[in-house]
């Protein structure tokens, strides 16, 4: 079907190109997972009146996360030229599209982990202390599922993200949609190309936030 209405385009290469930037949106939105929710709580944890109230770790943290988010995403790849070729091996791939994926989302999800546990309910937390549990019990059995529907909620626009970030990483030779579009696309003027490419991120960008909204309605227990 896709060969009759965009002829000049290679299925082949659309399908290849597919599986790269689903590649990059899952391996960097584990890793995005993982180092947004350390970060998310290291900045609500530190802030004052909470557990691990610590003014400077906390300005600290929240500057690397600011200094971080405010980087355009096509500069940080630049800028992290040198740590990717050391960690990986190479700046091409998308493999090599990772460390910058992770780098630049984790921040701006940090944020959105720390929104959401700002939102647990104070007096949960105090009962919690008043019965004597560990800081980490409040953090493990209290404050993340608590927030889990927000967690999901964050990480699901986060990802959309990712996938928008994965397009311009492809520009510069990270494989993936964005890459076929730039390269076998607009390089040669061939707009069937771009056009489908488009067409298959929306479509990524609809399966991500379906499951993302379906699964934070599971999760909420409100």
């Amino acid at each position: 079907m896709f060969e009759q209405l965009f002829p000049n385009v290679v299925m082949d290469d659309m399908w290849q190109a597919t599986w790269e930037t689903l590649y990059m949106t899952i391996f960097a939105g584990i890793g995005t997972f993982v180092l947004g929710i350390i970060l998310g709580l290291l900045l609500f944890l530190t802030d004052q009146g909470n557990l691990w109230q610590n003014r400077w770790i906390n300005f600290i943290s929240a500057t690397i996360v600011n200094v971080f988010r405010a980087i355009p995403f096509i500069i940080l790849i630049l800028l992290l030229f040198p740590f990717t070729d050391f960690l990986i091996g190479t700046i091409r791939g998308w493999k090599a599209a990772l460390p910058a994926l992770i780098i630049g989302s984790a921040p701006f999800y940090a944020r959105l982990v720390e929104i959401g546990l700002k939102e647990v309910d104070k007096g949960v937390i105090e009962a919690a202390k008043s019965m004597g549990a560990k800081a980490s019990t409040i953090i493990f059995k209290v404050l993340l599922p608590e927030s889990m529907p927000a967690i999901i909620s964050g990480l699901t626009v986060t990802l959309i993200a990712l996938i928008s970030y994965t397009a311009m990483a492809g520009v510069i030779g990270a494989g993936g949609l964005g890459d076929l579009a730039y390269m076998k696309g607009f390089q040669r003027w061939d707009f069937d190309v771009v056009f489908l490419c488009t067409v298959f991120i929306v479509v990524i960008v609809f399966v991500v936030q379906f499951i993302g909204d379906f699964l934070s309605k599971v999760i909420d227990k409100r």
